[in-house]
């Protein structure tokens, strides 16, 4: 095989797992571990303290960003698929207030779910029920508590038993 094939073939082999890396994101539409039930919104007891949570206990979040009542988040596709946001109107769960419950227009034809007017979104590297991994990214993506407010406190770290990693 001459050297120009075997550097095509090459170039042709990374380009092939360089595609396969790409997939949805890190974690987006295609390949979550936890259902979203976006039915319902509630509130749950998170390492953070008393969060909101959608009916299958997904984290929920806000952008600080947002304006109240509008997304306001200027996002291309590989950024809502990391971001998706919580679609439709749901109803009150445990521990949240229905009057604070809301919809607005969302990027394309759909509506968002709202909460005290801030617009909510997913966080595609939340695997489990539970999960906060989104929690202070860029100091402008926050849980919320059940008043609505933004929980800006970083999560206790997780114990790995005294080893440092």
């Amino acid at each position: 095989m001459s050297r120009s094939a075997l550097g095509a073939a090459a170039l042709l082999i990374a380009a092939a797992l360089g595609l396969a890396g790409c997939g949805d994101g890190g974690g987006g539409s295609g390949g979550e571990s936890a259902a979203r039930d976006t039915s319902t919104i509630k509130a749950a007891d998170s390492s953070l303290g008393r969060i909101l949570v959608d009916g299958s206990g997904r984290t929920l979040y806000l952008f600080t960003g947002d304006s109240q009542n509008t997304n306001a988040m200027d996002c291309d596709a590989a950024c809502l698929r990391l971001w998706p946001p919580m679609e439709g109107r749901p109803k009150a769960g445990a521990g949240v207030d229905a009057s604070r419950i809301g919809s607005t227009a969302a990027k394309g034809d759909k509506t968002q779910a709202t909460y005290a007017g801030h617009p909510l979104y997913y966080y595609a590297d939340d695997k489990s029920a539970g999960d906060v991994n989104g929690q202070g990214i860029d100091k402008i993506w926050y849980v919320l508590d059940a008043a609505g407010s933004a929980i800006t406190k970083s999560p206790k770290p997780a114990d790995n038993g005294g080893y440092g990693y």
